[in-house]
C-alpha cells in the first residue's frame, strides 16, 4: 500500500519507513527504527526527486511515485551517495530513463564506484547553482564533511524549505510527518549527531553558519521526521557542536573478577559526592548509541579495565576506540583498573584515545583487589576531576 504525505502543494514525502531495522552501519542501535526520506517536487515545468532511499525501500518508493501518477522525472538529486540515500537509484533510472542525475562531483564518482550508475553519467550540481522548475527553483549548497565528502543540501527559496541530507536528522520511524513532540525527538537526534556528525564538529559549525543566512521554515532531512520549528534543532546542534562541556564524567568499565567494578563503584560515588554527574556504562551490557550520546557533552571520560593477557580488556579497548573515532569535545581522560603480574593495559588505552585533545589525569591501577592506598588514589582522582570541572565556566 502506498504512503505519500503532502508537505506543501506539489511537494511530497514519498520515502520509506523502516520500523523494524535495529542496527545501522552494522554498528549503531536503532531502537525506534529509521526512515529513508525521499521528496518529490513538482514545478510547472519540471519534476524532481530528492534522494533515492535504501535499496530495501525501493519497492515502496516506486509504489509511492505510481500512486501520485508520476509519469516522468526530469531530475533525480542525490545529496549523498551512501547507499541508504541512493540504493534505489538503479530502479528509478530503469523506470525513468530520461531523468538526469544531479549530485556533487564526488557523489557522482561514488555512485559509479558503488555500481548504482554508469561512470560519466550524471550532472554536477555546483555550490550556489540553481535550476528552475517553473514557479519554484532548487538551489544547491555544497556541504562536504557533514558525514561524507560528497554531501550537499538543496533549498527551495520560494517555499523556504531546506533539504539537509543526513544533517539535522534522526534515526526515528514515526507516523508523524513533522516532529510533533520535541522531547521525543531530542534524544534520537542527539544520538544521531553523536554517531554520525560529532567527528566532523568543525564542519558542523561552518554549515550551521551558512544555514543561518537562509530563510528556512521547514527542515527536511533524509532520516527522521521533518521539522517545522527549525530553531529547535538548530539550537540543539549549536550547543552540541560548541566547545562547551558539562560537569559530567562518562565512566565506562568492564570487570572480570570484581576488582575493577569495585573501583568503578567507589569512583562513581566519590564523584557524585563532590557534585559531579556520572554516566556509567558496564561494557558487557550497554547501548552503544547511549554511550556515544553521553560523550557529546561530558567533560571527562574514565575507562575502567582489568588486565587480560598482558593488555587491556577488548571491551574496554573497543569503547576507547569508539570514543577516539567519534572525537568528542571531552577535556580530560583517565584510566582505572587492576592487574595481576603486569602488562601494557595503560599504554593500550592511552594510545586508543590518541585522537582526543584531552589532558590525561594520573591513572589508578590496583594490583589485585583494590586496597586502602588504591581507594585513597581514587579519592585524589575524584578531587582532581571535581576541581577541574569547577573551572569549566571560568
Amino acid at each position: 500500500m502506498a504512503l505519500t504525505r503532502e508537505i506543501r502543494p506539489g511537494i511530497f514525502w514519498v520515502g520509506a519507513l523502516d520500523w523494524d531495522r535495529r542496527l545501522f552501519d552494522a554498528l549503531l542501535p536503532l531502537p525506534q527504527g529509521t526512515s529513508y526520506n525521499s521528496y518529490l517536487i513538482q514545478g510547472e515545468e519540471k519534476t524532481v526527486l530528492i534522494d533515492a532511499v535504501d535499496e530495501t525501500g525501493a519497492d515502496v518508493l516506486m509504489d509511492n511515485l505510481r500512486s501520485l501518477a508520476v509519469e516522468s522525472l526530469d531530475y533525480i538529486i542525490v545529496q549523498h551517495a551512501e547507499q541508504d540515500h541512493s540504493g534505489g537509484l538503479k530502479r528509478l533510472l530503469a523506470e525513468y530513463p530520461q531523468a538526469s542525475v544531479l549530485g556533487s562531483a564526488r557523489s557522482l564518482e561514488l555512485l559509479a564506484e558503488f555500481g548504482l550508475m554508469d561512470a560519466g553519467k550524471g550532472q554536477e550540481a555546483k555550490d550556489g547553482e540553481s535550476i528552475p522548475l517553473g514557479g519554484r527553483s532548487l538551489q544547491f549548497i555544497s556541504a562536504p564533511w557533514v558525514h561524507w565528502p560528497d554531501t550537499m543540501f538543496t533549498y527551495i527559496p520560494e517555499e523556504h524549505i531546506l533539504f539537509t541530507c543526513d544533517f539535522l536528522g534522526s534515526h526515528l520511524a514515526s507516523s508523524h510527518l513533522f516532529a510533533s513532540d520535541e522531547a521525543d525527538l531530542y534524544l534520537p537526534a542527539k544520538k544521531y549527531y553523536a554517531g554520525i556528525m560529532m567527528p566532523f564538529r568543525s564542519s558542523v559549525k561552518r554549515h550551521l553558519e551558512r544555514i543561518e543566512k537562509l530563510d528556512v521554515d521547514i527542515i527536511a532531512p533524509s532520516h527522521g521526521p521533518l521539522q517545522d520549528r527549525p530553531g529547535l534543532i538548530l539550537d540543539a546542534y549549536r550547543d552540541w557542536a560548541s566547545d562547551r562541556v558539562k560537569n559530567e564524567v562518562v565512566l565506562a568499565y568492564v570487570s572480570m573478577h570484581g576488582s575493577t567494578r569495585i573501583m568503578a563503584d567507589y569512583l562513581g560515588e566519590a564523584l557524585i559526592s563532590r557534585g559531579v554527574a556520572v554516566r556509567r556504562f558496564d561494557l558487557t551490557d550497554y547501548d552503544l548509541g547511549d554511550l556515544a550520546q553521553s560523550l557529546v557533552d561530558a567533560a571527562t571520560i574514565v575507562i575502567g579495565t582489568p588486565t587480560i593477557l598482558a593488555g587491556a580488556h577488548p571491551l574496554a579497548l573497543y569503547a576507547a576506540t569508539l570514543a577516539n573515532a567519534l572525537r568528542p569535545k571531552t577535556r580530560y581522560a583517565s584510566v582505572i583498573g587492576s592487574f595481576g603480574w603486569g602488562g601494557k593495559m595503560l599504554e593500550q588505552i592511552t594510545e586508543s584515545l590518541s585522537s582526543l585533545k584531552v589532558e590525561f589525569l594520573d591513572p589508578v591501577v590496583a594490583r589485585g583487589r583494590p586496597k586502602e592506598d588504591d581507594f585513597a588514589a581514587l579519592d585524589r582522582l575524584a578531587d582532581e576531576i571535581a576541581a577541574l570541572h569547577q573551572k569549566l565556566d571560568e
